[in-house]
């Protein structure tokens, strides 16, 4: 069986108003205990698209940084079994407590599903939320071969909520 991986510890305050949830950390980010840590993922550099600002290159910094313009972070999934990065290797998903956690983020407008699978397993536990946007948005992912330029434009929707 693969071995068990699990996602981190939410990023988030009383003013988060995006939430950006992936699937599960990947190998690199496990690794080093950071959120998006492959340098191949676009993930900050389609924040600082989004933020319209320099992202910090330290990561607690850049954690700080989306706080600040009012986006967090997270994963739908708590656990599963998996060899290496692709969510299509997930198995036997265990999902993180999303209704819980969106209870206690009182101005938080919408969600941001960053690629499938997130959007598949978020929008089942949380469709029909009253007052939330859920959006879908192309994978961050270097396996997700989409230009740049073509993420960029989906995820500058995400704008308009923070």
């Amino acid at each position: 069986m693969a071995a068990l991986k699990s996602s981190f510890a939410p990023v988030v305050d009383a003013d988060t108003r995006l939430l950006i949830l992936g699937s599960l950390p990947g190998e690199v980010s496990l690794q080093r205990g950071q959120y998006y840590a492959n340098p191949r993922n676009q993930f900050w550099r389609l924040m600082a698209t989004v933020t319209d600002s320099q992202m910090p290159d330290a990561y607690e910094d850049r954690l700080a940084h989306l706080l600040r313009h009012g986006i967090g972070l997270w994963d739908t999934v708590k656990a599963a079994h998996r060899t290496g990065s692709l969510d299509a290797a997930i198995q036997s998903a265990q999902p993180n407590a999303l209704l819980d956690l969106i209870a206690g983020l009182p101005r938080l407008a919408a969600i941001g599903f960053n690629g499938g699978t997130a959007a598949r397993m978020g929008q089942a536990q949380l469709a029909g939320t009253p007052g939330l946007a859920l959006v879908a948005l192309p994978s961050s992912s270097p396996a997700f071969t989409l230009p740049f330029e073509a993420k960029a434009a989906v995820w500058l929707g995400l704008r308009s909520y923070i």
